[in-house]
């Protein structure tokens, strides 16, 4: 599978960011520490983001410093992305997402994407719920395009920016 995965974190000084393998992360539980180590002394707020082959985006947030003890908030561009890949399935399940899981009816159809999660987790920094769903669903829009803009309403695409040209 290929993917990109950056943590971006608000620090004191500003957004700082990462590229991270996520073969090492085992739990939503042990991504959230490391998200949150990420902050430093401060409130963040630290993002996982994640594209994976082109086909969906998954954002994963949690604020607060190490000590916080405040649930991650999880949004997956589609919910059918969790049928094929175990990043996607991890995140979906340990972040325990109250969705219907509804069986597709015909399996060889490729239904519209459905967003799932809480796509009010980056409101506060420039991309409200209708606007998040709204640019997920654009036609056209890759997911490396998505997060793209959403870090240029957050303030911190510089920093994806460099993280894809490293």
């Amino acid at each position: 599978m290929s993917y990109f995965a950056a943590v971006l974190a608000r620090t004191d000084e500003g957004w700082r960011g990462e590229e991270i393998d996520l073969s090492e992360v085992d739990d939503l539980d042990a991504l959230s520490d490391l998200l949150r180590d990420r902050t430093g002394e401060g409130p963040g707020p630290a993002l996982l983001l994640l594209e994976e082959n082109d086909e969906y985006v998954a954002v994963v947030r949690v604020d607060g410093s190490a000590g916080s003890l405040q649930e991650p908030r999880v949004f997956l561009s589609d919910r059918r992305a969790v049928q094929g890949s175990e990043v996607a399935a991890m995140l979906w399940e340990q972040a325990d997402l109250d969705e219907d899981d509804e069986d597709d009816e015909d399996e060889g159809t490729r239904p519209i994407a459905e967003p799932v999660g809480d796509a009010g987790l980056l409101a506060d920094l420039g991309t409200p719920e209708d606007s998040l769903l709204e640019v997920c669903a654009e036609e056209g829009l890759l997911p490396a395009d998505v997060l793209t803009t959403l870090c240029e309403r957050a303030g911190c695409d510089d920093v994806l920016e460099q993280l894809r040209e490293a």
